[in-house]
């Protein structure tokens, strides 16, 4: 195994870098984070394989290249099986055409789109005996677009209201949480939600395909960002008392992601 530099630029106070390292015959790309820390906080080297292959590495700003060069040569077999992971997924996804046939999600069980012409009825989408039907008042050269646009906004209306009710039903639990915060519907190609430092908290609409149970682990994730704006110990020991199991919860939720973010 080998590691080589790449480049190095700064964005908003964190210095990022890329390296490679050679597992097998392949050469294994990855970015560095670099981020300063206050006094007394632990200083720790985290390293994370998202969906889409990339491979993304935490660090102090003052850790040293060989330091971290040696946390990932030991983690290295866990980030290859997790790319040849989330490849094993993505070779099963394709880019949808929205035609009759193609799969869709809605809270974990899957759904065949179907779309068909009404020249008497005005365009709408609903779920029927199994199906996301689709209609249309015709057929032209829209009719892709139009699907599409159709089912997008259909995920984001029920999102919203599938959102709003287990945030009722999770409240509750974080009772550091003071009245209701607000959220916004905001599609993101990489994380599934987001909290603002005023405690908005921000949901990928694409999240509604993914079971309740994803769903709840996402925004119970936000709130307790509400308490704890980082990723810190106190965070994560948060989290698990408010959900003992939301690792194996993630991971699923992980494991589906590039079939849920399909579009």
């Amino acid at each position: 195994m080998a590691s080589v530099s790449s480049n190095e630029h700064t964005k908003e106070g964190c210095t990022k870098e890329e390296y490679s390292f050679v597992y097998g015959d392949e050469a294994v790309s990855y970015e560095v984070v670099r981020k300063h820390l206050p006094e007394g906080k632990a200083k720790k080297i985290t390293i994370r394989v998202h969906p889409d292959c990339e491979v993304v590495v935490t660090a102090p700003d003052d850790a040293e290249n060989t330091d971290i060069h040696e946390a990932v040569m030991k983690r290295a077999k866990w980030v290859w099986d997790a790319i040849v992971d989330f490849r094993s997924h993505q070779k099963y996804v394709q880019s949808k055409n929205y035609v009759s046939g193609e799969m869709q999600f809605y809270l974990g069980r899957r759904y065949v789109l179907k779309v068909v012409e009404n020249k008497e009825s005005t365009a709408s989408v609903k779920m029927d005996r199994g199906k996301i039907l689709v209609t249309l008042p015709r057929f032209d050269k829209r009719k892709t677009s139009l699907t599409k646009g159709l089912v997008n906004d259909w995920y984001k209306y029920r999102s919203e209201r599938i959102f709003h009710e287990r945030l009722q039903y999770l409240l509750p639990q974080a009772s550091w949480v003071k009245g209701i915060p607000s959220f916004r519907i905001l599609p993101m190609q990489k994380q599934w939600g987001s909290c603002s430092a005023k405690g908005t908290l921000m949901l990928n609409p694409h999240l509604v395909k993914a079971p309740k149970e994803c769903i709840d682990y996402v925004i119970l994730h936000e709130l307790c960002h509400i308490a704890e704006h980082n990723h810190s110990e106190r965070f994560w020991r948060l989290l698990t008392q408010v959900m003992p199991h939301w690792k194996e919860v993630k991971s699923r939720l992980d494991g589906m992601a590039e079939l849920y973010l399909n579009e």
